[in-house]
């Protein structure tokens, strides 16, 4: 089997169109119905709602938890447009985020380890948990998974759910894209 994986340049929301694009060309592709986005601050989640109004595609928005921040950036009204459309809010537990409740490093040990491949892939991961822990998806299910590196869209995944107690079973299956990681140089050696 052959498919394309795109690459981009540089990382961020300037890439969120395109990953949309890809995303629906690959649900279609492999008649994938549900697709689990991190957004935030709500902007994501518009674009995609968008992208994929009139389809058959199901979105599983995954904000920050309450209690992460300050106050929770993402709008109970555009929670309840989300969902007055057929699609899902989930604001869950971050879970490479709770290193105080459980006393040890091992989340952020894990988020790191992610991060090595960038830090969209470690927010899919983190958002595959946090939907099928709050029943969003189905364990074994298959979904496409998005985020990205600060704001917007610039990784995606075609990938096989499963909850945080069977954090092993997840499984990536295609690496839709991503953006490259270009190591800094250090001019001073």
């Amino acid at each position: 089997m052959e498919e394309k994986i795109v690459y981009f340049e540089k990382k961020g929301e300037s890439n969120t169109p395109q990953v949309l694009a890809l995303v629906k060309e690959r649900a279609q592709d492999r008649g994938i119905k549900k697709v689990v986005l991190a957004s935030t601050r709500g902007e994501t989640a518009k674009t995609a709602a968008k992208a994929f109004e009139g389809s058959q595609v199901q979105l599983v928005v995954i904000p920050w938890q309450y209690g992460f921040g300050d106050t929770q950036p993402f709008p109970q009204e555009l929670v309840n447009e989300l969902q007055a459309d057929g699609h899902r809010v989930h604001f869950g537990t971050m879970l490479f985020h709770t290193e105080d409740l459980y006393g040890n490093n091992t989340p952020r040990t894990m988020a790191n380890l992610l991060r090595i491949f960038g830090q969209g892939t470690k927010v899919c991961v983190e958002i595959i948990m946090m939907a099928c822990d709050g029943g969003c998806i189905d364990a074994g299910e298959q979904v496409i998974v998005m985020a990205g590196s600060a704001t917007g869209a610039d990784t995606a995944f075609v990938a096989t759910a499963a909850p945080s107690t069977k954090l092993s079973r997840i499984r990536i299956q295609e690496i839709i894209c991503k953006p490259l990681l270009i190591p800094k140089v250090d001019s001073q050696k």
